[in-house]
């Protein structure tokens, strides 16, 4: 079997999507994508495409140690999402040519369902409490939220306490039977998130996600010593080597995003780096059906898993969903809060090529937001 073209499409709200065609019939899909350089990743897997071409799909690691270190250059976040993508159409056409799902090809499963949680509130959080009550009526145990909209280094007491109230509003609304993951995006210094974690204690998060930005990492270990709150990183990490720095210093949590970190190959060695550590996984994916997909295979077969990201429904999707794109949604539905394990070949979803196609004809320009503090300087989104 060898690869004959290798197709991007820009799909909005924010996705880029990639199809791997084999002479053999057999097609596959993966997400290669950093949300608002699209155009940047695209590029990235049409030069990596000319070494692809022509080859056989199935030689998945020899290809994955080529495209990440074949060219000199290595690592940041353009090259390994573009790997990433490749890495996930890949493993796509290994499933589907074997007559397996993925999870099968890297173990069997572990696990028979996997436990999601549902997003909360946007950018600047406001009507949490209702909205988590919302998530909880329809079946999910675990909500997140964002802890605050812009931070200052150090920020008033009044703007501190307002991220106290909200997470507490929330876990009012919720009781003491279901979870609340608290994400600070990295917006908090480490002395703002040094004051904030300890008030958050009684509230009892699941975890606390990128209570410091990633350049900062190195403060990780003296934060998890300072609170009870478990403390989860890794959406802005790309590679085993960058996780190096985080897990056995402090993190409960490691969240690689597989469409980020070199896909389905590397997040499955992450893994189990932290389970050698004590650490579990909560895979980062605020992203499209086909890193959705990616993600829950690995869920499937990995045993430090704790619980996954997905993005129905999430504020970015206005206009076009997760699940506009499938042909058939039932496998990315989630009953009670739960994935269940499928049995299809490959990455388990079959992606609606002509809406794909109609919808990339519209494309997107999908930036992140600049945001700015009250005196004109810039502010971490």
């Amino acid at each position: 079997m060898k690869i004959v073209s290798m197709d991007t499409f820009l799909v909005p709200p924010r996705w880029l999507f990639l199809r791997v065609r084999t002479d053999e019939g057999v097609t596959g899909w993966g997400e290669p994508v950093v949300e608002g350089r699209a155009e940047t990743v695209r590029a990235a897997v049409a030069e990596l495409a000319d070494y692809l071409i022509g080859a056989d799909p199935l030689r998945i690691e020899d290809h994955w140690q080529v495209l990440t270190k074949g060219g000199f250059y290595r690592g940041g976040p353009v090259l390994s999402s573009a790997v990433a993508g490749i890495d996930q159409a890949l493993w796509d056409i290994a499933g589907k040519a074997a007559g397996l799902p993925v999870h099968q090809l890297l173990g069997g499963p572990v696990r028979e369902k996997v436990r999601m949680y549902a997003w909360i509130g946007g950018d600047r959080p406001a009507e949490v409490a209702e909205l988590a009550a919302t998530q909880i009526e329809a079946g999910f145990t675990a909500v997140k939220m964002n802890g605050s909209a812009e931070l200052a280094a150090i920020d008033t007491p009044a703007r501190t306490m307002e991220v106290v109230q909200r997470v507490a509003a929330v876990r009012e609304a919720i009781g003491e039977h279901h979870d609340l993951v608290v994400d600070l995006h990295g917006r908090a210094s480490t002395a703002m998130a040094r004051r904030l974690l300890p008030l958050l204690e009684p509230y009892l998060p699941l975890f606390v996600e990128e209570a410091v930005l990633p350049e900062h990492s190195r403060n990780l270990a003296a934060l998890a010593a300072s609170t009870s709150i478990p403390l989860a990183t890794g959406e802005r990490l790309f590679s085993r080597w960058d996780f190096r720095e985080v897990i056995g210093h402090g993190i409960a949590v490691a969240q690689p995003d597989v469409s980020h970190a070199g896909g389905i190959s590397e997040v499955r060695r992450i893994a189990a780096m932290a389970e050698t550590y004590d650490v579990t996984m909560a895979p980062h994916c605020p992203l499209g059906p086909v890193s959705l997909a990616a993600s829950l295979q690995l869920a499937f077969a990995v045993p430090n898993f704790l619980i996954q990201e997905q993005s129905v429904g999430i504020h970015y999707n206005e206009g076009n969903d997760v699940l506009d794109h499938l042909v058939d949604p039932a496998p990315l539905t989630f009953p009670g809060g739960y994935a269940t394990r499928t049995t299809r070949p490959g990455l388990g979803i079959e992606i609606d090529e002509a809406e794909v196609e109609r919808m990339a004809r519209q494309g997107h320009r999908w930036r992140s937001p600049v945001w700015r503090h009250a005196d004109g300087s810039f502010a971490e989104w």
